[in-house]
């Protein structure tokens, strides 16, 4: 409940899928393997009843395929192809039914469009701004520094007014009750049933408030004040610390690009969306 949450941009699109079962993965938009003009005007995959399917929508299919985790091999290009056969002759008899005209269809098709279209700058966006190896040091040091140099077990006990915190810090320094069994009595936190405890957390991680509190307490000792954070009133307790060890720049260099990249596009469509008419 107290770690920050990591705003992420995330972009939804309907992708279609193939009738060979499979479904589009989630994953960060990312620039798609361009088609060569080769593929593209070679001959065509298949002719449904005269119309014939461009190799160039096999070859999409595909590379959405293997970017998803499919083996590249004669089983999934026969899969493939009998996939797009089969549309064909799906959307060839939708439209002698003259589903293309229903308008719920229209507006499922011209939003995939504006889906697809959103898709496309998204990755080209992030193809044009690439973030340096230098961003990336500089971000790993930037949250090293956050995150500080140790690393606390830490309990609380979580209730909604500064009264109910104080007389719980009263019961504490009377020795009248156990830490755990207040937690579990008058905390609202869904750590109350392990006795407050939230485990292992860095200072970086907790909500200033709470973590400026938690830095000064030693090991064992509690809060004799109580501490104010946007989830209410807090009775911390500190139960172990140690020396916080961060995994090396080369392992976690991907993941910080993912998030830098997502920030990135935040921000970019926050400043498009404050120059655009929007009625």
């Amino acid at each position: 409940m107290l770690l920050k949450k990591i705003t992420a941009a995330t972009v939804c699109v309907i992708g279609l899928t193939a009738l060979t079962g499979c479904n589009a993965a989630e994953t960060t938009a990312k620039p798609d393997t361009k088609v060569s003009s080769t593929a593209a005007s070679s001959k065509p995959v298949a002719v449904v009843n005269g119309i014939a399917i461009p190799q160039s929508q096999y070859d999409l299919l595909k590379q959405d395929r293997i970017q998803q985790g499919q083996p590249d091999n004669e089983q999934t290009a026969a899969a493939l192809r009998d996939s797009l056969i089969n549309a064909q002759i799906l959307a060839q008899q939708a439209t002698k039914m003259g589903l293309d005209k229903d308008p719920t269809m229209q507006t499922r098709l011209d939003l995939v469009k504006t889906e697809m279209l959103a898709k496309a700058f998204l990755a080209n966006y992030i193809k044009t701004h690439p973030i340096s190896e230098a961003d990336l040091k500089a971000q790993y040091d930037k949250v090293k520094a956050q995150m500080g140099s140790k690393e606390y077990e830490v309990s609380h006990i979580l209730v909604d007014n500064e009264a109910e915190a104080k007389k719980i810090i009263a019961e504490l320094n009377s020795k009248k009750a156990k830490f755990e069994d207040l937690a579990k009595k008058y905390s609202k936190d869904s750590s109350a049933a392990k006795g407050g405890l939230i485990g292992w957390a860095a200072p970086g991680n907790l909500v200033k408030e709470f973590s400026d509190a938690m830095v000064q307490l030693k090991k064992g000792e509690y809060t004799k004040t109580p501490v104010h954070t946007q989830f209410g009133w807090h009775v911390i307790r500190v139960d172990n610390i140690r020396d916080l060890k961060l995994p090396p720049f080369n392992e976690v260099k991907d993941q910080l690009r993912g998030q830098m990249e997502q920030e990135m596009i935040k921000k970019e469509i926050a400043d498009m969306r404050a120059s655009a008419k929007v009625e």
